[in-house]
């Protein structure tokens, strides 16, 4: 997998201070999209162990409140398995973080609809994220009043609940 931006101090993918990890790769090409150049999967930088000691370091001040996964598409498939390893070692090292993700696809009962989209680490992938925005970016639907999300179909979704509820449960509407 290969990465397109690191942003270490990030205030505008989650809430509080976070360190926003932008993957390469994304098959949607949404119009309007404000990130095409993270849509080639061959863009930016190998996601190697260089780069997650970089993202771990980045991590480790505590006025850091969690890491946010966007793209590109961290739920294209070849994605999910690089990062499945990778975010299970940011919870292991900051439990007390959380993490956010955004996705054009779209989430119910646990796991991503799309069957081109689902993997063997799918399920075990968005267990470990505390919010997950879902849904493809709508130009016609673009509101720039929205919070953490860029079109009104798109879902700020509280995972721990909705797994539990077995059901979507929204953070924030």
């Amino acid at each position: 997998m290969n990465y397109a931006e690191l942003k270490k101090t990030d205030i505008a993918n989650g809430e509080g201070v976070r360190v926003s990890l932008f993957v390469s790769g994304c098959r949607r090409h949404c119009k309007g999209c404000f990130n095409e150049i993270a849509w080639d999967f061959a863009y930016g930088k190998p996601f190697d162990e260089a780069a997650e000691e970089e993202v771990l370091s980045a991590l480790a001040p505590s006025f850091i409140r969690g890491l946010t996964l966007l793209g590109g598409d961290p739920f294209e498939p070849e994605n999910q398995r690089a990062l499945l390893p990778f975010v299970k070692k940011v919870k292991e090292r900051f439990p007390e973080k959380d993490i956010w993700c955004f996705t054009g696809y779209t989430y119910d009962d646990g796991d991503i609809l799309e069957p081109h989209a689902r993997t063997e680490v799918t399920r075990e992938l968005i267990s470990l994220l505390d919010v997950l925005v879902d849904g493809k970016f709508e130009e016609e639907l673009k509101d720039i009043r929205l919070v953490f999300r860029g079109s009104s179909n798109q879902r700020v979704i509280d995972v721990k609940k909705s797994l539990q509820a077995h059901k979507v449960i929204l953070y924030l509407t």
